[in-house]
């Protein structure tokens, strides 16, 4: 597996359009099933963004000052998602708003992933030595262990509030 933090990150967005792609494929009254995936969704965003904030966004931010105004779009697309996210935990799959809900997370999320893919990893990657993005997915790896997985963790709640006070 490699320890490029790009590829980890485009490892994760595969996973993420994959959740998104099953969920936009069930009919009105898959309730079950939109709950579950809906549930993994949450898991798989909270860990995602809580190693974009807390890992590679400061790190590129502190090596590539050009890229400062990309990553606060990113830090603020993140909080958009996190406020969804938040009100998703608390629905039921059955709620009138819940699949609404969850699209409009996937249309932010999608549109979040399609700059970061096409117009931040490139310039990422051009400005960066793959030994410096080996030693950033190093990191990744590791804190992915301890990532929280629910954005009510303290780890997950501190990203939404920094998105609010700073």
């Amino acid at each position: 597996m490699s320890s490029d933090a790009i590829v980890l990150l485009k490892q994760d967005h595969k996973e993420i359009l994959k959740t998104f792609r099953d969920f936009e494929k069930l009919g009105p009254d898959a309730h079950v099933r939109k709950g579950q995936l809906v549930a993994k969704m949450i898991e798989l965003l909270t860990v995602h963004t809580y190693l974009e904030n807390e890992v590679m966004y400061p790190r590129v931010r502190e090596l590539l000052p050009e890229v400062e105004d990309d990553i606060l779009e990113s830090y603020e697309e993140h909080h958009v998602a996190d406020v969804l996210v938040m009100e998703l935990v608390g629905m039921k799959p059955d709620a009138e708003r819940f699949t609404a809900k969850t699209t409009v997370l996937i249309e932010n999320v999608r549109h979040h992933i399609e700059e970061e893919e096409d117009e931040w990893f490139p310039t990422v990657r051009e400005g960066l030595t793959r030994t410096v993005l080996r030693e950033i997915g190093e990191e990744m790896i590791e804190r992915r262990k301890k990532a929280p997985t629910k954005p009510s963790q303290p780890s997950a709640l501190k990203k939404t509030v920094d998105a609010v006070i700073k």
